[in-house]
């Protein structure tokens, strides 16, 4: 049976969208080739104009429908999908529609309407405003975009595995992302066709591996689509990326939260990138099975960028408090005159910056003429951390950090 995608498909894709996609580079990590053991590089998706490789397969996707004089378009998504459709329909002309979950952060929406689209909020999931959109196009006479399962946009989201072979042709392995499955298997593709010996894994999320368990032929586990890579939290994998990726695609590994927020961490503070969740699962199944690689030539695939600036100042401080750059203290004081300051000068005589100071009488088990102060800190980290604990019992204030 001849295949819906081939090599040849995804060469004519990428000549089709020259210029009008960012071509992104693949960067050397050295200080993650370091610490695994092998030579690390990034490609880097998340530098398209939307954020995401969605560009790619929705440029040559919309240029088709252009050339068919296509009366307009509707998708579904809550995020990636919509944007790169409303900005390359935007560009190209065609009116299009996209109905978003009615819980989508308004950030987003507010994004894919600045690309001109027009936003239609509808259900509780991806899955009920799909629903909507099929019932638009049907009713409007316009063409549904699909988010990976058509040819086209597979053929276009494989035109970064072209750019990745035409910069690193020695490359030994692949880590990419996993969702419907569009991108790893476009890429997959074209890999395979020009260096058979390339090795390619796919990440998905431990709570939704629901390509690995079609891929295995297992039953369908119960899905959790709540987890910082929402990007990749797809329940029902693409009829057309399944038997690619069960062919090309060597293992598909499982990353949990921890591990994901970990490496969120790791490429902003190490690689000054910015990732969303789904992005940086490439660097987490990396960090979890380091000795698969050893001694490889790397690339992953870092997807997206679109992470939401309230979720990205979270992750980043979680891990300043877990590496003890930022501590919370709790000490005990005998609440007198002058007590208080004499603390803060012990604290600030130790080199840390106190960011925020709590002083509690009323809600606490402590004696009526003793409080307990909640004090949060910027820090050298866990020793500095230890170090001024120390200082301050041996001054005669009982304290501990949590």
């Amino acid at each position: 049976m001849t295949p819906p995608v081939t090599a040849r498909d995804i060469e004519l894709a990428a000549n089709a969208i020259r210029g009008h996609v960012v071509r992104t580079p693949l960067v050397p990590a050295p200080r993650l080739s370091a610490q695994f053991g092998c030579e690390v590089r990034l490609k880097l998706e998340n530098l398209h104009i939307t954020g995401s490789f969605k560009d790619r397969g929705a440029c040559y996707k919309l240029q088709q429908l252009k050339a068919q004089d296509a009366r307009g378009v509707v998708a579904a998504s809550a995020g990636n999908h919509a944007q790169g459709v409303a900005w390359h329909a935007g560009k190209l002309g065609i009116p299009a529609t996209i109905v978003m979950p009615q819980a989508t952060p308004f950030s987003k929406v507010e994004r894919t309407e600045a690309y001109g689209a027009v936003v239609v909020l509808h259900g509780e999931s991806v899955a009920e405003a799909q629903d909507r959109a099929h019932e638009i196009a049907e009713r409007d006479g316009v063409t549904f975009v699909p988010p990976y399962d058509d040819p086209h946009v597979i053929a276009g989201q494989g035109t970064c595995g072209r750019e990745v072979l035409e910069d690193w042709p020695d490359v030994d392995c692949v880590i990419a992302p996993i969702g419907g499955g569009g991108l790893l298997a476009g890429m997959a593709l074209w890999l395979k066709a020009h260096r058979p010996q390339i090795r390619i894994f796919g990440v998905q999320t431990t709570g939704c591996p629901s390509m690995r368990a079609a891929i295995r032929g297992e039953p369908q586990p119960t899905l959790y689509t709540l987890t910082l890579a929402d990007g990749i939290a797809v329940k029902r994998p693409g009829k057309l990326t399944t038997p690619i990726l069960a062919q090309h695609c060597e293992d598909i590994a499982l990353v949990d939260d921890a591990a994901i927020e970990h490496a969120v961490q790791t490429l902003a503070a190490q690689q000054k990138t910015v990732v969303e969740g789904a992005g940086a699962v490439p660097l987490a199944a990396l960090a979890q099975d380091p000795a698969r690689f050893q001694g490889l030539k790397v690339c992953l695939v870092l997807s997206g960028g679109n992470i939401d600036r309230r979720m990205l100042s979270t992750v980043l401080l979680r891990g300043l408090a877990r590496d003890g750059k930022v501590a919370r203290l709790h000490i005990e004081i005998q609440d007198l005159p002058g007590v208080l300051s004499r603390v803060t000068r012990l604290i600030g005589d130790s080199g840390a910056d106190i960011i925020d100071i709590d002083h509690q009488r009323t809600f606490s088990r402590l004696p009526p003429r003793c409080a307990e102060l909640s004090v949060i800190l910027e820090t050298r980290g866990q020793q500095h951390v230890e170090t001024i604990l120390q200082t301050l019992q041996r001054e005669g204030f009982p304290a501990r950090a949590t």
